[in-house]
Formats: C-alpha cells, structure tokens, sequence
C-alpha cells in the first residue's frame, strides 16, 4: 500500500495528470468555440436546395408517422419510397422536431452538433500523431475556421455527420495501434458513415486501411480490428438487406445504382465539371490557409515516413483523386478533404512557430496577405457606400476580414509569431459575423423567395396530397416542404395540356410567365385566382378551375 502510496507521487504522474487536464481544457474550449459557431442565428434563415428540402421532408414523414407504419425504416419522401440514403440523419432530425417543433433551426441542429464536435476530435487525432501539443491545437483552430466546413456543416446536410463519424473511426484507428479496444470504435464509426451516406464509407473505410498498409501493417491482422469493423457492419447490412426484401429489384436499380454507382460515370442532374473543379472549390473559399498549402504539402512529403505525414498523404491524396475522377461534381464532394489539409497546415504553422529568430519569412506571406486586405477594404466600402442598396452586414464583415488581414501582413513583415493567432482570431470573428448575417446561405439568393409563396398555398385551402404545377422551370424541394405540397414545374404547353386534361388542376404561374405567353391563352385557361403574392423579384398567382377555391 505504501508502494503504491510512494509511486502515486511521483513526478511522472503528476506530469500526467497535469497533461490530461490540459488536453480536457482545449477539448472543452474547442467544443464550446464550436458550438457558438456552428449554432448561432442557426435558424435564421430559409431552407436552401436541395439537400435541406429534402432531408426536412423526409424527417418530417418519419416523425409524422404512426408507429407501426415502420417509416423509419422504409422512409419516404411526399409519400413516395426514399431509398437515395439510409436515414440515420434524417431520424436524429425527427428526433429533433419531437423536442422542439419543425423549424428550422432543429431542422439543422443535429448536423450542426455532430460537425462541432469534429473539432475537438480533431484535436484528439492531433494529440495522437504529433509529439507535441501545439500541432494539434493549431490544425483543430484552422479546421474550425475553415468556411466551407462552417458553413456545410450548419446546413441540415449529411455531409457535416460523415466529418465526424469518419474523424471518430480515424481517432480510434490510431488510438488503436497501443489500445487494441479501440478497434471497436473503428468499426462504430465506418458503420455510422454507411449509414449515413452509404457507399462513401467504403471509400473512406479503405483510406484508413491504406493508412495501416502504410503505417501499421500489423493491425491488418488483428482479429479486434475486423471483430470491431464485422459489429459496425451489421446495422449496415441489416438495413441494406431490410431494403431489399422490401423494395426487390427496385431499390438495386434506384437505391444503389442510379442514385450512388451511377454518380461515378455519370452526370447526376447535369452537375458535372472538369477534374480540377475540386481544386478551384478550394482554391475559392479557404483563404487565408491557402497562403501556407504549397509549402505545407512539402513539409508533408519531406517528412513521409511519419505517421502523420503517412496519413495526411494518403487520405488526401486518395481522396481528391477520387472524387476528381468521379462524373458528378457536386462541390459539398470536397468537405472531407479538409480535416486532412488542416493537420498539414497546423504540422507546418507549428514548424514556422520553431524557426529560428534569424530565418525570415518568404516574402511572397505579406504580399499575399496584404492583397487579400486590399480586396476585403475595397469590397467593405463598395457595400457601404456605393452598392445601390447599402449592406451593413456585408460592410462589418469584411471590415474584419481586411482588418485581420491588415494586421497579418505587418505583423510577418516584422517577423512576428503573433500573425498566426491574429489570423486564427481574426478568421473566427469574421465567421461569427457571417453566420449573424442573411449572407452566410447565399444561394437563397439565386431563386424567389419559397416562403411567402408556400404561406399563399397554405392559404388556399388546396386538399393535401393535391399536386401544384408550377411555370417555374426548377424543383424547389423546400417549397415542398413548406406547403406540404408536391409543385412541379411544368412547360407552358404541358400546362394548358394538364389544365384541358385534369379534374381538379392547380397552377402556380409567375408574373413572367402571364406577360410572356399571349393574352388568349390565359384566358383559355377560364380560371379563378386562388391567391397572389410578391415577393421581391416577381409576383405568384395561384390558381384553379373550382370556384370554391
């Protein structure tokens, strides 16, 4: 007892525990940082297509169901079969409405909690590979200002979920290699991505494995290591099969094949793009980082026969080679890149933190930064004193971003470590910025606004299950989510065919449409108005051919 007594003094366990706590304060400052970000002004704005509508939709049919209809099972969509994905985001947001009611900020929370909680795992998989703590704390804070992930990541989307069950499975792989418990977790999280967003998680899953090729070749012949991934697979594969007795040859063909395998050669909806449309996504939207990617992808290959350099080659590069070669381009693809490029740039950022005094910094850093300032300065004061209509929001942020900016660049001209922190800081408050403003989804933008016209259908009375064409030439699947209705968009000859054809028809005809077609063919439709709205760009008529309505 004594013994024990002596040895729980002792300055190495002391060293220990002075160690863990530390890492639990960053955990915890990590995870708190995240959750500001990714939660705040969350339910402030619309639903964006597509994937929004349509996730929103298909939780609200499994929430909505009676219980022993199985819907959580065999989910569906307006009604219809949804075999794209299986539904394991799709029932945390069910979950989420039973909590708090349908809106959107439950629509988006369960993502948005499951990418803030990549960050400080993150961290951990930084404590695992790098001898030193400072690595791991600069490539989590890279990885939580990067503004792809922030902002996928707070969209009710699938994609922020794969970042954290896959940051969970590469976590326990490497906590694996001295703790061979953990392979359970491997198997947990390659099962909860495939669950999730299906096939991917064989891609991801062989990443890892090319990793223990490369790294750790004994644990390929654990027998914990394919126990754990066998257990992950069950749920895996008792819902694939569930789906298929179910469906039969109907979900092979639509489930699997159309709507999955066929993305590889072949364009989904006519998103494709050329092999380097990946790399112009990432070369858009993550500056400042960019500025220190060339010479951290060296660092990286220079230092290949370690793990962390192993591992952010092989998940890289095998990654965006992939999908580079892949027909359909979506740029989403891209997002579980980065948690790859951020453990590079947070090994080379804690390399520059160990230079020596003497070595100066390339001077191509302060150009850059200082042009990226410019441009944040110009764009800050054309939005507040010269954009037709004046944009507060936009002004404030870039006033930040160009003060960050600003800042940065003086600070690597006098050769001062503290420009990394103002850029971490910097970058952190003007996402904050951002994500308070009604520009963090700018797509909205590019369409008429879905909710007042869905407040004009629900207005109307129309019999639920009632499907609404539309002139509009695109699906807006959240407009089907807030009227509850399907609208389909329809050419002007096939409506005058469905007006002639159907019962009970409802159009939704935009201003556009009535100016542009003739004046007689209008008319031809005899109908009555069952209501109107303007929005800011054009006016809705919705009409119908029963009086009553």
């Amino acid at each position: 007892m004594y013994g024990k007594l002596f040895r729980s003094g002792e300055p190495g366990n002391w060293l220990r525990r002075h160690e863990t706590l530390i890492d639990c304060l960053w955990v915890l400052g990590l995870l708190i940082a995240a959750i500001i970000l990714y939660t705040i002004n969350l339910g402030g704005l619309p639903l964006r297509d597509w994937d929004e509508g349509i996730v929103a939709q298909v939780a609200r049919d499994i929430w909505l169901a009676p219980t022993g209809e199985l819907r959580w099972l065999y989910p569906t969509l307006g009604g219809q079969p949804y075999i794209n994905k299986p539904p394991l985001v799709h029932l945390l947001i069910a979950w989420a409405y039973s909590v708090g009611g349908v809106n959107e900020w439950m629509i988006r929370f369960p993502g948005a909690i499951l990418t803030a909680l990549s960050v400080p795992v993150l961290y951990g998989i930084g404590r695992e590979i790098f001898p030193r703590r400072l690595e791991a704390i600069f490539c989590s804070l890279i990885y939580l200002t990067l503004l792809p992930v922030v902002r996928h990541g707070r969209l009710a989307m699938l994609d922020g979920a794969v970042l954290c069950f896959f940051l969970f499975m590469v976590w326990c792989l490497l906590r694996s290699r001295r703790n061979l418990r953990y392979c359970l977790g491997v198997g947990i999280g390659f099962g909860l991505i495939c669950l999730t967003k299906g096939i991917l998680g064989l891609l991801l899953g062989a990443i890892a494995l090319l990793f223990l090729v490369w790294d750790t070749p004994r644990l390929l012949t654990s027998i914990y290591l394919w126990t754990g991934i066998i257990i992950g697979s069950l749920p895996v594969a008792f819902w694939y099969g569930a789906q298929f007795i179910h469906y039969g040859q109907r979900f092979l063909n639509e489930g699997l094949v159309n709507q999955s395998l066929q993305r590889i050669w072949a364009p989904l909806e006519n998103h494709a793009g050329p092999p380097w449309y990946y790399l112009l996504e990432i070369l858009k939207y993550n500056w400042p980082w960019l500025l220190f990617l060339p010479p951290c992808l060296r660092f990286a290959w220079s230092n290949r026969n370690l793990s962390w350099a192993k591992l952010v080659l092989v998940w890289s590069g095998v990654y965006l080679l992939v999908i580079s070669a892949m027909t359909t381009k979506l740029p989403w693809y891209v997002l579980p890149i980065y948690p790859a490029l951020a453990l590079a740039l947070g090994a080379y950022l804690a390399e520059v933190w160990h230079w020596p005094s003497t070595k100066s910094y390339p001077r191509v850093w302060s150009i850059i930064l200082a042009l990226l300032a410019l441009v944040a300065w110009a764009g800050s004061i054309y939005f507040g004193f010269f954009y037709p209509k004046p944009e507060l929001d936009l002004q404030i942020i870039l006033a930040a971003t160009a003060l960050t900016m600003t800042l940065a660049a003086f600070l690597v001209t006098r050769r001062d470590l503290q420009f990394i922190a103002i850029l971490l800081w910097g970058t952190y408050v003007s996402l904050i910025l951002l994500m308070t403003s009604e520009h963090w989804v700018w797509e909205l933008a590019e369409a008429y606004p879905v909710k007042p016209v869905a407040e004009m259908i629900l207005k109307s009375d129309i019999p639920h299950g009632e499907k609404i064409y539309t002139s509009y030439p695109y699906f807006r699947p959240s407009l089907n989510f807030y009227s509850d209705r399907q609208i389909i968009p329809a050419s002007a000859d096939d409506l005058k065919k469905i007006w002639e054809q159907e019962p009970h028809p409802y159009l939704l005809l935009e201003e556009d449409f009535i100016k542009n077609v003739s004046l007689e063919y209008v008319k031809s439709f005899g109908a009555v108005a069952v209501g109107d709205r303007q929005d800011k760009k054009t006016t809705w008529t919705l009409i119908s051919r029963d009086p009553n309505y």
